[in-house]
């Protein structure tokens, strides 16, 4: 799954746009952002597909009824698996039109190699900035008025490098590799047109091929909590000698 990210500056953006978007602020420049912290990332929407906005990382569903079931729910929302995403409530409702583009310079996968768990980083080799398949949502907190906008990052089942790195093994002992929906600068626009059939949304569901990608492991520094971890030697490269990747 695809729960820590690398966020770009507002400037790093302007290399993926042939017009001039407008921007909303978002916290701050990542190094490394956690999805568990819930923070505010670029996303450029559908329905507003000349500006960037700034939308929490965890999607709450307009149908949330309180302020406890959003901050419950919103855990198990910063995915959305593209094999179930015409299935679950939360999605099924919002796919159709309201899909989106996350923003990020970077994303960490976790991999295990003889039981012991490492970190890699990975980029694409021509864009220092890319975009990810998202879905967002607008819920309203009826305690207070306040208007949340929230996104989920889109991920699917790879079989090349990603399945390699984000080895994974399920509760039935069966490979479970997961990768988020990249999209490059080419393609990213045709995730966002409004009108697609499922037909059209589901051709979108495909991998990048291996040389697309610049990766490396780095330190255990990104899993620290003693230390904070956005700070730049996070994305640095470290060696682990009994690694074959």
């Amino acid at each position: 799954m695809c729960y820590h990210i690398s966020v770009p500056e507002r400037t790093e953006l302007d290399e993926l746009f042939d017009y001039a978007v407008q921007t909303d602020e978002w916290d701050t420049y990542y190094h490394h952002l956690s999805g568990f912290s819930f923070r505010k990332i670029p996303v450029l929407t559908a329905e507003k597909p000349d500006k960037i906005n700034a939308y929490n990382w965890g999607l709450i569903s307009h149908k949330i009824k309180n302020e406890a079931e959003a901050k419950k729910r919103r855990t198990g929302t910063l995915n959305a698996k593209s094999e179930t995403i015409f299935e679950l409530t939360t999605f099924k409702d919002i796919i159709d039109k309201q899909r989106c583009l996350i923003f990020i310079n970077g994303f960490f996968e976790p991999h295990t190699f003889n039981k012991k768990k490492y970190s890699f980083y990975l980029q694409l080799k021509e864009q220092k900035t890319f975009a990810l398949a998202g879905l967002y949502d607008s819920w309203v907190n009826k305690e207070t008025g306040e208007i949340v906008n929230s996104c989920s990052i889109i991920t699917i089942k790879p079989e090349g490098l990603m399945a390699k790195i984000h080895n994974k093994i399920d509760d039935e002992g069966n490979p479970d590799p997961r990768s988020p929906l990249i999209l490059e600068k080419e393609n990213m626009y045709n995730w966002i047109k409004p009108d697609l059939s499922r037909e059209q949304i589901i051709g979108q569901f495909k991998e990048l091929s291996d040389e697309k990608f610049s990766y490396y492991p780095v330190s255990q520094l990104l899993h620290s909590r003693k230390e904070d971890t956005n700070q730049e030697r996070v994305k640095e490269r470290f060696l682990y000698p009994e690694l074959d990747l």
